[in-house]
Formats: structure tokens, C-alpha cells, sequence
């Protein structure tokens, strides 16, 4: 099952690598003024609010933790098809992505170092880690999906739906089982757990979703990038510290997201004509 859901979560971003080009990618970046406003929103205060929210409530310790790792692990690798079949503009998407992606190898560290310094929380994952975590699990097939689509557009037009199809298909049933799996372990953490990472999400949600600006499609991006978490390197980053039960709180936190987000993408869908080939900005081969 492991083994599926890496090769399902490599074979997806392989293929979303075959429909993005450079110029795609360093989108944000030729923007400063939306390049500003996304990183205030995901890495000052998305964390800011998980900080007084742990600060602020009565939490199980664990929880607190979990809510301020979460914060500080911006960037969700697989968002780009969902934000793209919302109308958002693809090169926003993918340069948003892989922007913070990058960054993570400084703004983890930096965000566990003042965790050590305020919170009893020390975590030894080191930047070559989480460097080396991005690289194998997003970077590398993200590149290697981009030099085919280099090598051979038709190859990639013709590849790249197909293969995201499938990829999407079992990465659901994966996903499906480990939380049915591990859905009494989620129902033990407890409601006040449940409600604060729903709360967390609900805020992050708001946050990007005022900052966004007025494009509809930049706005339901950049919320749903606030309230997604790069689940792959809180793992990382929890799995060092012998306290609450990784997965268990992991998967708690993706229920509890998903309660948030879901409604929310699909008020979106309704008010965002959904992206096709005639309206949506174009990836250029």
C-alpha cells in the first residue's frame, strides 16, 4: 500500500510536470507585488494563527504541536489539478507550487528553530532532509515531466491526461483505505482536536482567500494553497519528535480539512467558470 501511494503521488506529479514549461514556473516571480502578498499569507499568517490558537486554547499537547509543524510546512505538492479544474491560472498554480516548495529548505528550519526557542518542541531534521524529501518526492519528477513535454509536446499532451487519471484514481483508493485504516485512531484524538484543525483550515481558507485580490481564480488558489499543508514534510518533521502519534494526528487533520474544504471548493466551483480550453490560460508547449 506504501508503495502505491508514493508511485501514485510521483506518477501525478510527473504528469503535471508534462503540461508546465519555465515560464510557467517563475510566473509569481516576474509579480511582486502577488509574490508579497502569497508569502505573507503562508508563511506570517497562517503560522501566526496556529501559534495563538495554540497558545490561546486548551489543547492537548500533541495537538498544539501538530498545529504549529502543520503551519509551518507551507506548500501542497498535489494541488495544482484541483486548483487548475477551478478556473485558476495554471502558471499562478505551478509557480506558487514549486516556489514554495524551494523555500521550504529555509523556511523549515528557520519556523523549528523558533519553535526550540518558545516551546519545548526540538526537532533534529536537518535542511539536508527536507531537502532531500522535496527533491525525491516532488522536484525530481516535476523535472523529469517537464523535459518530456521539452523533448516532445505531443508526447506530453497525449501522455499527461491519461496518466493524471490514473494516477488520481489510486491515489484516492490508497487514500481511502489508510483513513478507514486509521479512522478509530482519528475518532480517539477527540472533538477539540477535530474543531481545532478545522478552525486552522477554516482560517487559513479566509486568509488566502482575502489576500488572493480580486481575480477569482488567483483568490481560490492562493486559499486553498494557505489551507493546504506539505504533508509530507510535517511526517518528517513529527515523525523525529517522540510525543503524539504521527499518522494519527496527521490523519486527523486531513478529515478535519477536508470538512472545511470541501465546501468551500465547491462554493468556488460555482462561482468560477471551470477552466477549458477556450477560456483558460493556455500552458504553452
Amino acid at each position: 500500500m506504501l508503495f502505491a501511494l508514493k508511485a501514485s503521488i510521483a506518477a501525478l506529479i510527473f504528469a503535471i510536470g508534462m503540461s508546465a514549461t519555465m515560464s510557467d514556473i517563475i510566473y509569481v516571480w516576474r509579480r511582486p507585488l502577488l509574490l508579497v502578498k502569497s508569502l505573507l499569507a503562508m508563511y506570517v499568517i497562517v503560522p501566526l494563527l496556529a501559534v495563538l490558537m495554540a497558545r490561546g486554547l486548551d489543547l492537548p499537547w500533541g495537538t498544539e504541536v501538530a498545529l504549529m509543524v502543520l503551519a509551518i510546512c507551507a506548500g501542497a505538492p498535489l494541488l495544482p489539478k484541483k486548483l487548475i479544474k477551478l478556473g485558476g491560472d495554471p502558471s499562478y498554480v505551478f509557480s506558487l507550487v514549486v516556489t514554495t516548495s524551494l523555500l521550504a529548505v529555509v523556511t523549515v528550519p528557520a519556523g523549528l528553530h523558533v519553535l526550540s526557542r518558545y516551546t519545548s518542541f526540538d526537532s533534529p531534521t536537518t535542511p539536508l532532509q527536507i531537502g532531500t524529501t522535496l527533491l525525491k518526492g516532488f522536484l525530481l519528477p516535476l523535472g523529469a515531466g517537464m523535459l518530456v513535454r521539452v523533448a516532445s509536446p505531443v508526447v506530453a499532451d497525449m501522455l499527461g491526461d491519461p496518466l493524471l487519471k490514473v494516477a488520481s484514481a489510486v491515489l484516492a483508493v490508497c487514500a481511502l483505505v489508510l483513513l478507514v485504516a486509521s479512522f478509530h485512531l482519528v475518532i480517539e484524538l477527540g472533538l477539540p482536536s477535530l474543531l481545532a484543525f478545522a478552525a486552522f483550515t477554516l482560517m487559513a481558507l479566509g486568509t488566502g482567500h482575502i489576500l488572493g485580490g480580486p481575480d477569482r481564480g488567483q483568490r481560490t488558489a492562493l486559499a486553498l494553497a494557505c489551507a493546504g499543508r506539505h504533508v509530507g514534510l510535517a511526517l518528517l518533521v513529527a515523525a523525529s519528535y517522540r510525543g503524539p502519534r504521527t499518522l494519527t494526528l496527521v490523519a486527523g487533520y486531513l478529515v478535519a480539512s477536508a470538512m472545511v474544504s470541501i465546501p468551500y471548493i465547491r462554493w468556488r466551483s460555482k462561482a468560477i467558470p471551470a477552466a477549458n480550453p477556450e477560456s483558460a490560460p493556455q500552458v504553452r508547449g
